[in-house]
């Protein structure tokens, strides 16, 4: 295998998921929004999947164009560029993208924010101004759903729908898997495996299932905290989590502590109460100590073991 083989292969490949991470990452930011008002939240969901979809289109780019004959540093120069529509366009000079107009219009907003509205801030005119990323995203929203946004804050801001989530979810993931298909097409014609990707990792979501929204997580974690509250399991992990003493959580706040196991924003709100309980705990080294055995896939309980315990 040459280099130009190996970079097309590996690099090519290490870069389709790391691709799938910031579009993964970016859907998720949007499915733990509970709400379409705060703009550094729209900000981290659309500087996320902005990158995501870039760096895919550039790996079908450089597998579509690039050959031995190609002036190396002048393809490169040409890969310097953040706009999406125009890399999509140098794609479908070979491939026949089944995208509309919804799909090329999100382009263009990622475009113009990853261009300019993601610098806008650092302006001293910014000040005064409405906020624009978020401005144009609703304005996204409302021309396909036909819906109303309200963002008057506090008490008039319009909640993150399971409507919104599921379209924003289709427009990303038509435009992602056309793209990953041409990705596939390409490397079969070249003879590589850059589509491979290890099937547990975030960017197999988003290529290989083809799933953008996180309806079944959350599933998940309801069904799992079921069976561990109703197990009846005496042994394993299990066994020394039922006999630990809990920790005198407010039993009033039983929503915000279950939204802590799908939000990571939910967490930051009850860190301080956690810190609080721990300094009621006459040995709170060892309780953590305890605590981080739990999920460790290093440690196995026996029946012998949890009585030392």
């Amino acid at each position: 295998m040459n280099r130009v083989q190996f970079w097309k292969n590996f690099k090519l490949g290490k870069e389709l998921d790391i691709s799938g991470r910031f579009i993964y990452n970016g859907l998720r930011n949007l499915h733990e929004m509970e709400s379409l008002y705060y703009e550094e939240e729209v900000f981290e969901f659309l500087y996320n999947i902005s990158v995501g979809l870039e760096r895919l289109i550039k790996i079908a780019v450089i597998l579509i164009e690039h050959d031995e004959n190609i002036d190396q540093e002048e393809f490169e120069k040409s890969l310097i560029t953040h706009s999406h529509l125009d890399l999509l366009r140098r794609v479908q000079k070979k491939h026949d993208l089944t995208i509309a107009s919804p799909h090329n219009e999100f382009m263009q907003l990622l475009c113009v924010f990853y261009k300019t509205h993601r610098y806008g801030r650092y302006s001293i005119c910014s000040v005064g101004t409405v906020d624009k990323e978020k401005t144009a995203f609703h304005s996204f929203i409302k021309k396909y759903l036909k819906i109303t946004i309200n963002d008057e804050f506090p008490f008039d801001i319009s909640q993150n729908s399971n409507q919104i989530q599921k379209f924003v979810g289709k427009i990303i993931g038509k435009v992602t898997s056309e793209i990953y298909k041409v990705v596939e097409q390409e490397a079969s014609r070249l003879n590589i495996y850059t589509q491979e990707l290890r099937y547990e990792s975030k960017a197999s979501k988003i290529f290989l299932r083809k799933e953008y929204e996180f309806t079944n997580e959350d599933v998940l974690w309801k069904e799992l905290l079921i069976f561990f509250i109703n197990s009846n399991v005496s042994s394993g992990h299990i066994g020394f989590i039922k006999n630990m003493e809990p920790l005198e959580f407010d039993p009033g706040l039983e929503i915000e502590y279950l939204q802590c196991l799908s939000s990571e924003e939910s967490k930051l709100g009850v860190l301080d109460e956690l810190e609080g309980l721990y300094l009621d705990i006459e040995k709170p080294g060892e309780r953590l100590k305890s605590v981080n055995l739990i999920g460790n896939s290093s440690v196995f309980f026996d029946s012998d073991d949890e009585d030392e315990l």
